[in-house]
C-alpha cells in the first residue's frame, strides 16, 4: 500500500511539473508575440493557441470589420520565421499567407467591407522551435 502511495505521489508530481513547464513556455511564446501588438494596435483581447505536432495544422475563426486595419502576430518558440500562417475567406479563398514573405511574424490588413475569417497556422518544418503556436489580433486605434 505504501509503495502505490509512493508512485501515485510521484506521477502526480511528474504532472504538476510538467504543466508548470508548458505554462512556463506559453507565457514566454506569448511575451515574444506581444511585441507585435503595440502602439498603435490593440489588442482584441483574445489568445489564440495551439499545440501543434508535425504538419498538424490549427485553424481559427475572426470576423474583421470594414474599414479597420488589424494586424495579426503569430509565433512560435523565441525565433522569427517559424510559424506560417494563412487568412481565408468563409468560401477558403487564400488572402494572405505568410509563406509568401519568408514566414514574416506579423502582418497588417485592411478590409474594405466586414468579412469572417479562417485563419491556419503551422509550424515551418524547417525553421520549427516549438510545437506551441500562438496567434495575436489587434486593430489600430
Amino acid at each position: 500500500m505504501k509503495r502505490v502511495l509512493i508512485i501515485t505521489m510521484g506521477i502526480m508530481a511528474i504532472s504538476l511539473y510538467s504543466g508548470y513547464s508548458f505554462s512556463q513556455a506559453t507565457d514566454e511564446v506569448m511575451k515574444y508575440c506581444t511585441k507585435y501588438i503595440s502602439h498603435p494596435y490593440i489588442s482584441d483581447g483574445q489568445q489564440y493557441r495551439a499545440l501543434l505536432n508535425g504538419d498538424e495544422v490549427a485553424e481559427f475563426h475572426a470576423t474583421f470589420y470594414g474599414g479597420s486595419t488589424y494586424r495579426i502576430a503569430a509565433c512560435s518558440g523565441q525565433n522569427e520565421a517559424n510559424l506560417i500562417f494563412s487568412v481565408y475567406d468563409s468560401d477558403r479563398h487564400l488572402l494572405f499567407t505568410n509563406k509568401d514573405y519568408e514566414n514574416t511574424p506579423y502582418w497588417d490588413f485592411k478590409f474594405k467591407t466586414t468579412i469572417d475569417c479562417i485563419i491556419e497556422t503551422q509550424l515551418d518544418q524547417k525553421n520549427k522551435t516549438s510545437g506551441l503556436a500562438i496567434m495575436l489580433i489587434g486593430f489600430k486605434q
